[in-house]
């Protein structure tokens, strides 16, 4: 699934329960507390930026799929497989 949030990049950042919100109905980066002391609090730059790098990788790697279904698909075609030859064995 994409990634919507800047919580789904900071629990990237470290393990454990090392964050929270001071208000867990509003969890934008204002409102971002630190647990641990041994941790830093990122920038809220470094929050947008590895949002958008996680959402980027996802569109990636859903582009790259979609590139080497239709690929596998003209390879197969190439072979001489009928589209339901094909779909019979990518279906199943």
């Amino acid at each position: 699934m994409r990634a919507k949030h800047i919580e789904e990049y900071l629990v990237r950042l470290h393990s454990g329960q090392w964050f929270g919100w001071s208000d867990s109905k509003n969890k934008v980066y204002a409102n971002l507390i630190i647990h641990d002391d041994s941790k830093t609090k990122p920038t809220e730059q470094e929050c947008i930026d590895g949002l958008a790098q996680l959402q980027t990788d996802f569109d990636n790697a859903k582009t790259k799929q979609e590139t080497d279904k239709a690929s596998a698909n003209a390879k197969l075609q190439a072979l001489g497989l009928t589209d339901d030859e094909i779909k019979a064995i990518t279906k199943g």
